[in-house]
């Protein structure tokens, strides 16, 4: 590659995220491998500094960290973990594609709420339902007598 060269990570046709911005780490992995497993790091940790990057509108940063759930850190560093295959550039590769999708997930503004008035069939369902709770634990109460 040379020096000036950047890659781009594709998200939609219209939008990319410089790799740049990403972090790789190799780790050790639990996955298959045999012997092989305790002597090579194949698994990958991808790591994403949500609250600090330049290619994400605020409103999609908001989204992407609450899709994320668990994956991002207090201080909005996602991190997503491939160890399904044997090879580094496989893992590099699925945790890459695992990334693209969370944020094509994150472009999809969620659907705003309609506000709805109960009807009136369900208001004096809910009343009456209320006064026959009342009944029973009335007749649930001891008798004093006077």
């Amino acid at each position: 590659m040379g020096e000036g060269f950047l890659l781009m990570i594709e998200i939609t046709p219209n939008f990319f995220i410089n790799e740049n911005e990403l972090r790789f780490e190799f780790i050790r992995s639990s996955g298959p491998g045999g012997q092989n497993v305790n002597k090579t790091a194949t698994a990958v940790q991808l790591r994403f500094d949500i609250a600090n990057s330049p290619s994400l509108a605020s409103d999609l940063k908001g989204r992407l960290i609450q899709l994320s759930g668990n994956r991002v850190t207090a201080d909005g560093l996602l991190l997503i973990e491939a160890k399904r295959f044997r090879t580094q550039e496989q893992n590099r590769d699925d945790a890459i594609q695992r990334f693209v999708e969370l944020i094509r997930k994150a472009f999809i503004p969620p659907k705003p709420r309609k506000k709805t008035r109960p009807t009136a069939a369900s208001k004096t369902k809910r009343l009456k339902s209320k006064k026959q709770k009342g009944v029973i634990k009335k007749l649930r109460q001891s008798k004093s007598f006077e």
